[in-house]
């Protein structure tokens, strides 16, 4: 059997927050359900798969009784904000065309875009779709992450790897991935390579060291629960 957990939801609600933050009766919790996912998408498709790729790392969600807030956290907030603002106000006009409800965007940097788990696997994921060899991908961008301030990350590859006739799965391991340790700060990342022969998956596995003792370089874009020691 298989002992797979997503890192993140293995931790949420003891060291990691929500990335959707609101409370509703039982009559519109699916439609705002189904809203928080139109927005994910709607930014994703926007943003990260066309130009100006802007590298999304991650979308943030809160709620009052009317309004809806979205925080942007990106390695290139330049590109999302645009001149004078121009492209951020163009965004939040199509998402409030999108859900109908006001809508209100911030934006937050992600200081060192090296240790951040998504932006790292989008960035492999990118390399291989312009025929880079995906052994020197990987290795650039782990040791990137290390020389950047991680303390230790894994990097796991499928499909088929440079064209080979055959699907396979290569790994890579920087230093140390204490997957089990609720209070190891575990960040991850998945993208997907759409190459012309075929689809190749990308998932990152970053450590920062324990919550509350990360490197200063991970700045706002890693905010987080701070720790609040072991639960019985």
């Amino acid at each position: 059997m298989g002992q797979k957990i997503h890192p993140r939801g293995f931790r949420i609600g003891i060291t990691e927050e929500w990335r959707s933050r609101w409370y509703a009766p039982k009559a519109a919790f699916g439609e705002f359900l189904i809203e928080d996912q139109k927005i994910r998408k709607f930014i994703d498709e926007r943003l990260n798969q066309n130009p100006p790729y802007a590298a999304i790392a991650e979308v943030e969600i809160e709620r009052t009784r009317t309004d809806v807030k979205v925080a942007l956290h990106t390695g290139r907030p330049g590109l999302v904000i645009g001149p004078r603002g121009a492209e951020i106000e163009k965004l939040r006009e199509a998402l409030e065309d999108l859900i109908d409800r006001k809508v209100d965007v911030r934006i937050v940097e992600i200081k060192s875009p090296d240790t951040n788990a998504q932006l790292v696997a989008e960035g492999i994921a990118d390399g291989l779709k312009k025929r880079g060899g995906f052994r020197r991908v990987m290795k650039q961008r782990a040791d990137a992450a290390i020389t950047a301030g991680a303390k230790g990350i894994k990097i796991r590859s499928s499909g088929r790897l440079g064209g080979a006739e055959m699907a396979r799965v290569e790994t890579m391991l920087r230093g140390s991935i204490p997957l089990h340790t609720l209070q190891a700060h575990i960040d991850y990342g998945y993208a997907i390579a759409k190459t012309t022969y075929g689809t190749i998956g990308v998932k990152v596995w970053m450590y920062h060291g324990r919550y509350g003792e990360e490197a200063p370089s991970l700045g706002e874009g890693m905010a987080r629960r701070p720790s609040r020691g072991k639960r019985g």
